[in-house]
């Protein structure tokens, strides 16, 4: 289903409504931009595309995701790098574009989601994107041990990620996937108490050696709803210069470390299988403008 929106110049652009296996996905048009769209689904915006410039990156957790993709590994190396979680491809694309000939693969459940995204959207058919429709813990066991330079994790469902997908069982199969100095990259969605937020921090602590979060500071204080970046490696992590990143972002951000990281988790648990539960939902006014 198509309906028209009018853009900045008052010309018609249509937003496109499809019903996919997670609910219903709608690509609104950018008004300043002709090829680029926002993914929406149920209402909860997941990710941006711009067809004609796959390095720009408007949502603030997409740019400091994609700080991490530039960090990991000197410029213009390629990388091989797991998606878990597709959206649009949003960072499959900047990987695609910034480090050429780099391998990817895509795990993403919501098959009629994929089938739309490659629709509307499509890939460059000279990326080496690979893109498997499956649940995202399962995808990730097929992968092959040591491949991956890079994980990256942004799955959610009715927005809020799966409670599978939060435990240390969870990360030790990410664990399993990485290189020895590969990083895993997560987007986390939380608001007060912080709750899950610490319990996820805590967790990915039993499983990697170095830990750093980038977040809105108000998030980081509990003062609202919001996204948080977590990289987790076995190796020194490139703070310093995520941490110029981060703040020099258009929506400012903070990076956590070391000893005020393991501070901020007051004290929580590790998620196990058996303790896993959802990331909490949203509040109702979340998405709104």
């Amino acid at each position: 289903m198509a309906r028209n929106r009018r853009g900045a110049a008052g010309t018609a652009e249509t937003a496109v409504v499809e019903a996919v296996d997670g609910g219903s996905a709608e690509l609104i048009p950018d008004r300043e931009r002709p090829r680029a769209w926002s993914l929406l689904i149920d209402g909860a915006p997941q990710s941006h595309v711009d067809l004609d410039d796959p390095t720009r990156l408007p949502f603030e957790y997409q740019r400091r995701l994609g700080h991490v993709a530039d960090l990991v590994a000197p410029a213009g190396r390629p990388l091989q790098v797991v998606h878990l979680g597709g959206g649009a491809f949003t960072l499959a694309r900047y990987v695609a574009a910034t480090r050429p000939r780099s391998t990817q693969q895509i795990v993403e459940v919501d098959a009629a989601l994929v089938r739309f995204v490659r629709t509307r959207l499509p890939l460059d058919p000279n990326a080496r994107i690979r893109v498997r429709s499956a649940d995202a813990r399962a995808g990730l066991a097929k992968v092959t041990d040591g491949w991956a330079d890079l994980v990256i994790a942004d799955v959610f469902s009715g927005a809020r990620t799966p409670a599978h997908l939060t435990s240390a069982e969870f990360l030790l199969e990410v664990r399993r996937a990485l290189r020895p100095d590969g990083c895993y990259a997560a987007n986390l969605a939380d608001g007060p108490p912080l709750a899950h937020l610490r319990g996820q921090i805590a967790t990915a602590a039993t499983v990697f050696a170095h830990l750093a979060l980038a977040a809105d500071p108000t998030v980081l204080r509990g003062r609202r709803f919001g996204n948080a970046v977590l990289l987790a490696s076995d190796r020194e992590l490139p703070v310093a210069e995520l941490t110029r990143r981060v703040a020099s972002d258009p929506h400012p951000g903070r990076v956590e470390h070391g000893r005020a990281l393991a501070d901020f988790t007051g004290g929580a648990p590790a998620v196990t299988d058996a303790s896993a539960k959802p990331s909490p939902p949203p509040p109702a006014d979340a998405f709104t403008t």
